[in-house]
């Protein structure tokens, strides 16, 4: 009765083929699930050339993925995360270092505004020295409040890099424990395809944290890599990333047995984007307003301790530069007093000679570490469009990184992902063939009967 085993055999078949298709359909809307189907194959007769063959077999569950689109989507990631990362701490110093309420330029210039005044008025005059102490005051404040948006930011994305780094080593423990269940299960014969999607999960986590290279091994598993070249999963065996250090965090990776120092601007996605913002935008932003506090405190005293005060002796320090201060970097001297003012250029009451080189210390050029030489009156401007250029180009980079994300994903989806179409057709095509094989073994059940009745 190869009849009757042709469609039995035809109807298993379809069961299981409906069976793989109700899966991808169940999980149309599940992140990361690849589609799957029954790989059918005409089973031959076993002897004999007047035989069609014996039926069919479902030999493999095929699993819709592409290496090389899934390398793509985990690069893009890591662009993303790069890009995205950077982005916040970019816009909060655009917002602060461009406020007119905040800026620096506003506090340098109200300050030369109150020495203009006393030069135009009388430099003897009281309230309008108090006037200068004030702006000098509130200058000063304003350094100090800039540097602390430094320091705040440095301590965010310190502490922002160890949550990371935490994130990042679970995910890292996620894909060797499911390289080691992938393992057993290809081992024993059972379906991986639930675990490979997990594992692919985690990769594409972890895409975002760092930078990766992904090899696939002959045993299912798959090798993890920094870009950089340190392993971080190698079967089930993990690394551990570790954030250390306080202000000089440092980035290393332990692995069976070893410990690697990392460059933290080199390791890409989101550990990499703060690592460059920290290098190259955030200390040099704030080396560069340290060095313009300094030199503008430093060509002030000097210009005061070579004029004469109310009382007739040599100027003392306006300011005082603390350099490394977390809270006081600026400050006006203790207990600098209006007549400590030294405006006189000769020792003469209501002479303005000093006070008029005073004011031109405004035009006299600075040195800011990244920018070079430039005018005090346009130091801050130049800061503030320098971190500008480097915001745009970030947003820029980040809309690219985005797009070529989203491309991939596109190009991931043509190939693993459920088409609800394409299965709403697999759905109708296996129905018809499981109730057409038990038309067929209706039909040989007939002929059996019938044969059984001419038998007698």
């Amino acid at each position: 009765m190869s009849i009757m085993n042709n469609a039995l055999s035809g109807a298993l078949a379809s069961q299981l083929a409906l069976q793989t298709t109700s899966q991808n359909i169940a999980n149309l809307q599940t992140k990361g699930y690849t589609r799957q189907a029954a790989l059918l194959t005409a089973v031959a007769p076993q002897a004999g050339t007047r035989s069609a063959g014996d039926g069919v077999a479902v030999n493999s569950l095929l699993r819709f993925s592409d290496g090389y689109k899934n390398q793509q989507l985990w690069r893009a990631a890591s662009g993303v995360g790069q890009y995205s990362q950077t982005q916040p701490y970019l816009t909060q110093l655009e917002r602060v270092m461009g406020d007119n309420d905040a800026g620096l330029s506003n506090g340098v210039d109200k300050f030369f505004q109150a020495l203009n005044a006393v030069a135009g008025v009388d430099p003897t005059s009281t309230p309008l020295r108090q006037q200068v102490l004030t702006a000098a005051s509130a200058m000063a404040q304003r350094f100090n409040s800039m540097n602390n948006v430094y320091n705040g930011q440095l301590q965010s994305l310190r502490d922002q890099r160890g949550a990371i780094v935490a994130s990042a080593n679970a995910s890292i423990q996620t894909i060797a424990g499911l390289n080691r269940q992938i393992g057993l299960a290809s081992a024993s014969g059972s379906s991986t395809s639930t675990l490979v999607d997990a594992r692919d999960l985690a990769i594409d986590a972890l895409s975002t944290q760092v930078g990766l290279e992904v090899t696939d091994q002959p045993d299912g598993t798959r090798s993890i890599s920094l870009k950089t070249g340190q392993a971080l999963v190698i079967g089930n065996v993990a690394a551990t990333l570790v954030a250390e250090g306080g202000a000089a965090q440092n980035l290393r990776v332990d692995f069976a047995g070893s410990s690697y120092q990392l460059d933290k601007t080199a390791v890409g996605a989101q550990l990499g984007g703060l690592g460059l913002y920290e290098r190259d935008i955030l200390l040099p932003m704030q080396q560069g307003v340290s060095d313009l506090a300094q030199q503008l405190a430093q060509k002030v005293n000097t210009q005061l301790a070579a004029g004469y005060t109310m009382n007739g002796t040599a100027g003392g320090p306006l300011f005082v530069f603390t350099p490394g201060s977390p809270s006081n970097m600026l400050q006006v001297s203790a207990g600098y007093q209006t007549a400590d003012l030294a405006f006189s250029g000769d020792n003469t009451p209501g002479d303005s000679g000093n006070l008029q080189k005073l004011i031109d210390i405004k035009k006299q050029p600075v040195v800011l570490g990244g920018l070079g030489s430039v005018m005090i009156s346009d130091a801050d401007s130049q800061l503030v469009g320098k971190l500008a250029v480097d915001s745009q180009q970030n947003r820029v980079a980040l809309a690219t990184a985005e797009t070529m994300r989203n491309h991939a994903m596109d190009d991931w989806t043509s190939t693993s992902g459920v088409n609800k179409d394409e299965e709403a057709v697999n759905l109708v095509e296996y129905q018809n063939m499981y109730q057409a094989n038990m038309k067929v073994m209706s039909v040989a059940n007939s002929l059996f009967d019938a044969t059984l009745a001419m038998m007698g």
